[in-house]
């Protein structure tokens, strides 16, 4: 079987993949609600949904640096990657061991796509169906939902010292705009800004993430002075994709 991942690389597989390495939080999690948790070989310390697989699972490091001898002993028929969570470095060592598919997750018409070409790797093609059928019933109601209401502006921030904040080419910026909202950085994909530019920017809504940095409560006081509006959002609902998502929409509507 030949496939081709998202960055129109060829791999070729010699058989449906029985023994899988997943090195992306959100693929390992859409990997299970396809029924592949047995298939499952290794995850990331960052794999943690469902929360039972850093007991049953054998972890091989992070998003960015692995074991590679344990990925060797695990004796993976197929490692799934993605382009922002992994290195090119990582993908090329990778490589010497098992046939790489990488994803390249930005806006959510590639959601359906990955979980389609999940679909054909492992012969889910009618469980990967139900789930973007699911998908687009959601995405629909949610639409149906928003107010033709002026966009609020809105600072996404990612982590705090430097402040930093997600800008355009992003999923999470495509998940603001799917959520009707006007994204205030456009200048590249993740900025570093400061309070005194914030100032500038007329800013409608600060929104603190709860990862990769976890932004609480006690933290909403220092953008008092540059927005409108200050909340603490779910990261996890703005940035993994997959079948995180059913819940994502769910969420969002309260938001809306």
């Amino acid at each position: 079987m030949e496939i081709r991942d998202h960055l129109d690389r060829n791999i070729k597989l010699n058989k449906i993949p029985e023994r899988i390495i997943s090195l992306v939080p959100s693929q390992t999690e859409l990997l299970v609600d396809l029924g592949l948790e047995d298939q499952i070989v290794g995850i990331t310390h960052f794999c943690v949904h469902p929360s039972h697989l850093k007991k049953t699972k054998k972890r091989v490091g992070g998003t960015k640096k692995v074991n590679l001898k344990k990925i060797k002993e695990l004796d993976p028929d197929i490692i799934l990657c993605n382009k922002e969570e992994n290195t090119r470095e990582m993908v090329e060592e990778l490589e010497k061991i098992a046939p790489v598919h990488i994803s390249d997750v930005v806006e959510f018409e590639d959601v359906y796509e990955l979980i389609s070409d999940y679909g054909k790797i492992f012969d889910k093609q009618s469980l990967a169906e139900t789930i973007n059928s699911s998908l687009k019933k959601k995405e629909k109601s949610l639409k149906d939902l928003q107010s033709t209401d002026q966009k609020k502006k809105v600072a996404y921030f990612i982590w705090n010292d430097p402040l930093m904040v997600a800008g355009t080419d992003t999923f999470i910026d495509s998940m603001l705009r799917l959520n009707n909202l006007d994204n205030a950085f456009i200048k590249s994909r993740y900025p570093v800004t400061s309070l005194e530019e914030l100032a500038d920017m007329e800013i409608d809504l600060c929104m603190l993430s709860s990862e990769p940095y976890p932004f609480k409560e006690e933290h909403k006081d220092m953008f008092a002075e540059v927005a409108r509006e200050v909340e603490i959002v779910n990261g996890e609902y703005f940035s993994w994709y997959g079948t995180r998502l059913l819940e994502a929409l769910d969420y969002f509507k309260e938001l809306n």
